[in-house]
């Protein structure tokens, strides 16, 4: 069952000199439960689809439908509470909240969904133990290194408990160990929670992992296959 429905989208930024087409008519469908990447050289349109999905930046034209609901028939305040309710995001600059714990930074999100205290300390505290930062839960992103900064991304992604997540990148800035790590949790998310991932990377090691490769080129789909 398809949870996000991709149709005819297109996205043209229009500079001064001449239109940049950075989506040219994709179409494109992600069932439930999927570990999928989007791969393609640098400025092939991987991250604005991602943005344009997660109802982070607005098509010129074609839909996205997440669970039948059309994102172009949201309001501007309707949309970010669908994406505080559906959509989970982890970004390659990681964006954690810098004046708050790790514990903190995985609360906020339910603290925005107005969840009770009890309760987002024992999810927060139970995703921080699923990524291995138990012993971490009460440093600042400056007290801790990329990649448990980036681990604290993926449990802060997944604290309001999302119908899917997209992952910009999500490796970028790793070493090889810490992404094959952060790769795992992941995964073993994914297979035992039925969580929907959704990757933009370069990265090989997320190409050998997702179990279908989308590739993008000049803002088409040039090849989609299952692995």
């Amino acid at each position: 069952m398809s949870i996000i429905t991709i149709k005819n989208l297109e996205k043209v930024y229009n500079s001064v000199a001449v239109p940049v087409h950075a989506l040219n008519g994709i179409d494109l469908n992600f069932d439930k439960g999927e570990f999928a990447a989007v791969v393609g050289p640098s400025g092939s349109g991987k991250t604005t689809l991602l943005n344009i999905v997660g109802g982070l930046d607005i098509p010129s034209k074609g839909e996205v439908i997440i669970n039948d609901f059309n994102l172009a028939n949201f309001s501007p305040s309707d949309l970010i509470d669908f994406r505080l309710k559906n959509i989970g995001f982890v970004f390659q600059a990681y964006n954690l909240i810098p004046v708050m714990t790790a514990r903190e930074n995985v609360e906020f999100i339910m603290h925005l969904q107005k969840k009770p205290l009890k309760e987002r300390r024992q999810r927060a505290e139970q995703l921080l133990k699923a990524v291995g930062l138990s012993e971490r839960m009460d440093s600042r992103p400056s007290k801790l290194s990329g990649g448990q900064q980036q681990r604290v991304a993926v449990a802060r992604a997944l604290a309001s408990k999302p119908k899917f997540v997209l992952a910009d990148e999500p490796t970028a800035n790793l070493d090889s160990e810490t992404s094959e790590n952060l790769l795992d949790i992941m995964e073993k998310l994914n297979k035992e929670e039925g969580i929907t991932f959704v990757f933009s990377t370069h990265d090989q090691r997320v190409v050998d992992k997702a179990r279908r490769v989308v590739t993008i080129e000049d803002g088409k789909v040039k090849e989609d296959r299952n692995t």
